[in-house]
């Protein structure tokens, strides 16, 4: 009798350190799952195949300084609020600039600075509209802000948010500007170091009444009085045109 309990004991002590054992193991299998989870959630950006990078002909910029070109000294002063995401941003950049460039930057009347949008189309969904900004702000450290505006435009594929401008395609496109020092661009972007600058300038497009982007801010000086106007939207040349050759009469220029 007295080995029968004993092998009841033993019996029920092998039990409970069987189950105790089956819970230590499920413990370590979610832990190890939990970690491969956040491991995956790191790393999958990184994992993604990049979208095949479109390398685009540039042209020097009149005056070119950092994201401004022009004749510093021009009577009008021509401020736009982009986002490399937005298409309207790119008909702007593909179908007037040109113009603007032609017949008032390059002519000494205009000075044109671009300045990002900070985050405002990728809100809610992503920071892809500004890493493309600091991107550019960091090919900037290079005098090649105007190179990488006009890459950043060629890659956009017109899908917001879906890997146009992820860090490695972002580093990607970097690759195809002429010049640009990519162990000094990669450091820059991966640093964050113009996230406040893209940042401010979201909260100087909105003061002025950005809505939306493209938005163009105009200023220029009238016997010592500063006067602003503002354009909405990927206006055509001759809305720009309309607006510049009033403010040139008012100057007196024209």
């Amino acid at each position: 009798m007295a080995g029968d309990k004993k092998s009841k004991r033993q019996a029920r002590r092998e039990q409970a350190q069987k189950k105790e054992n089956q819970k230590r193991l499920i413990t370590i299998l979610l832990i190890v799952l939990g970690a491969a989870f956040v491991l995956y959630a790191v790393l999958a950006p990184t994992l993604r195949p990049v979208a095949e990078v479109t390398t685009v002909e540039t042209h020097e910029r009149y005056m070119a300084d950092d994201n401004s070109m022009g004749d510093p000294n021009a009577p009008i002063q021509l401020t736009e609020f982009s986002d490399f995401q937005c298409p309207y941003c790119k008909r702007h950049y593909t179908q007037t600039e040109p113009l603007l460039e032609q017949y008032y930057i390059n002519t000494n009347l205009v000075r044109a600075t671009y300045r990002s949008a900070g985050n405002f189309i990728s809100q809610g969904g992503g920071t892809e509209s500004q890493d493309a900004a600091m991107a550019a702000y960091c090919a900037g450290d290079q005098n090649r802000f105007w190179q990488m505006h006009d890459a950043l435009f060629a890659n956009n594929r017109d899908v917001e948010n879906r890997g146009s401008f992820s860090v490695q395609r972002l580093k990607a496109i970097a690759g195809t500007v002429e010049g640009l020092d990519l162990d000094a661009f990669n450091a820059c972007l991966d640093s964050g170091k113009y996230k406040t600058r893209t940042q401010d300038d979201a909260t100087e497009g909105t003061r002025n009444g950005m809505q939306g982007t493209p938005y163009f801010v105009i200023t220029y000086t009238v016997d010592g009085e500063t006067k602003t106007k503002t354009l909405d939207g990927a206006q055509p040349f001759s809305e720009f045109q309309v607006t510049l050759e009033a403010i040139l009469n008012e100057l007196g220029l024209k």
